[in-house]
């Protein structure tokens, strides 16, 4: 018996669901990390924003972004099953109703949504509406299952939190909002693909096409390098367009010298703990990026006397 045959037999079905359940479905350590990239890009837009925008624009997008994650389980609910990862989950082991976890995902959404809507800005509520379908239907249903490149093409929808928290309190866009989203997409295809070279077995057992799946563990190595100096390069771009000063510049050479040590790591495959310990870190350093941009943000607030 397979491992994921045995975690299957070991967990469910179970007796039935409870509030815990509807708490998993909205995936709530990346929804926590989506926030905390919001908030940054909220405080980068001006240096005291208004605490109404602030607080209603992250109830909207953390409900709505917890409602993209719900879905995700929905679509993925048997592909999850297959998956040791993912096979504890709620509708994987058959221990919630399909139809309950849609209207939560439902709710969810049209509540993020409208409160944003209601209490923010229409951009920022029809952003977040397509990051949403992004996410939940075209990565999830479509692109995750047509390509090897989905997390490539796919990540649009991922980087748009900065964005997000930046009009939730202008109302507008612009060319930093925008940047901060490069970032996250520059970011998304050496963080992601890392696990999926720990958790290649698994996905080619779902018949899922990642990258390592159909290109191999060599090929997907090299490209967590290449896309990881993609990712250093555009983290330069804050402090080459002046959005940012000499603090940010230091901080973030600091943390790109860390990314880069784990990278090649990876791209050596001497190591065979090195790609899940990229991934842990990587989710550390796009934390490290934002908040050594808001230090420098701030500190130059303080200078001005702003």
């Amino acid at each position: 018996m397979s491992e994921v045959m045995m975690e299957r037999a070991t967990v469910g079905p179970l007796a039935g669901w409870n509030w815990r359940d509807f708490y998993t479905l909205c995936k709530p350590r990346v929804v926590a990390v989506m926030l905390v990239c919001a908030l940054v890009g909220m405080l980068l837009a001006a240096p005291l924003p208004d605490p109404g925008a602030v607080v209603f624009g992250l109830i909207g997008i953390g409900l709505a972004a917890g409602g993209a994650a719900a879905f995700n389980h929905v679509v993925d609910r048997r592909l999850d099953a297959l998956m040791l990862r993912t096979a504890r989950r709620p509708l994987a082991t058959q221990r919630m109703p399909t139809p309950l976890a849609l209207s939560w995902a439902t709710l969810l959404s049209v509540s993020g949504i409208g409160l944003l809507a209601w209490q923010v800005n229409l951009l920022t509520a029809w952003l977040t509406l397509g990051s949403l379908i992004g996410y939940a239907l075209i990565y999830t249903a479509f692109l995750k299952h047509a390509t090897p490149q989905n997390i490539v093409i796919g990540g649009v929808a991922g980087a748009a939190p900065p964005l997000l928290g930046w009009t939730a309190v202008t109302g507008q866009l612009g060319p930093e909002p925008l940047l901060l989203m490069l970032i996250i997409f520059a970011w998304t295809p050496p963080h992601f693909w890392a696990l999926a070279i720990h958790k290649r077995d698994e996905y080619a057992r779902a018949g899922v096409p990642m990258l390592p799946v159909t290109h191999g563990e060599a090929f997907t190595r090299l490209q967590v390098w290449l896309y990881g100096w993609l990712t250093v390069a555009v983290t330069l771009l804050p402090f080459t367009i002046g959005m940012s000063g000499a603090l940010y510049l230091v901080g973030v050479m600091a943390l790109n010298l860390r990314f880069m040590v784990w990278n090649w790591r990876v791209w050596r495959g001497h190591d065979p703990k090195a790609p899940l310990a990229a991934f842990w870190f990587s989710i550390r350093y796009i934390l490290g990026v934002f908040g050594v941009l808001l230090l420098d943000h701030y500190a130059a607030a303080w200078m001005l006397g702003v």
